[in-house]
């Protein structure tokens, strides 16, 4: 009985896992650039005083940082081996990345940019002010801001699709 009870939740946790969003979020404008599956876990993008990146992994109970550009302190040598490598085919591995890509959703985009020329500025306003009607939210501006708010979303299972469908 135990088992069964054991085994039904381990189910439900995989489906669970299957049908969370995953959102990625890039925002020039708050320095916000992070992955999220919403009930789980967050990877952040920070900035640091004393080191140039550091990552945030928020997870239910407890918080990690990461250091990716921080240097061993033992740098062991590794021997090089040559071995004979597979061909990877660039067309299939770009048509599996595409396809992933269709699976997210764009949910919000906005795009506030001034160029700092302002002819360029100007040949940018009737393309800006096309794709607001179709698109997200595309702004030209003349006082020099330049803000970005990308918020793409989809679920494990479209991911697995995309794979799978290829």
């Amino acid at each position: 009985m135990l088992w069964a009870v054991f085994g039904i939740l381990l189910l439900l946790f995989m489906l669970y896992l299957l049908f969370v969003p995953l959102d990625i979020v890039i925002n020039i404008a708050k320095n916000q650039y992070f992955v999220r599956i919403r009930g789980l876990a967050k990877v952040a993008i920070e900035g640091n005083e004393k080191e140039f990146l550091r990552i945030k992994l928020n997870t239910l109970f407890t918080r990690f940082y990461f250091y990716p550009l921080r240097r061993k302190k033992k740098e062991q040598k590794k021997k090089i081996e040559t071995k004979s490598r597979k061909r990877r085919n660039f067309k299939s591995n770009f048509k599996n990345g595409l396809q992933v890509l269709k699976s997210f959703k764009v949910k919000k985009l906005i795009l506030d940019i001034d160029t700092g020329n302002c002819i360029q500025n100007a040949k940018l306003y009737p393309a800006f002010a096309f794709l607001n009607h179709h698109v997200g939210s595309f702004q030209v501006n003349f006082e020099g801001r330049v803000n970005m708010v990308l918020h793409l979303q989809s679920r494990p299972i479209n991911i697995i699709k995309s794979f799978i469908n290829y």
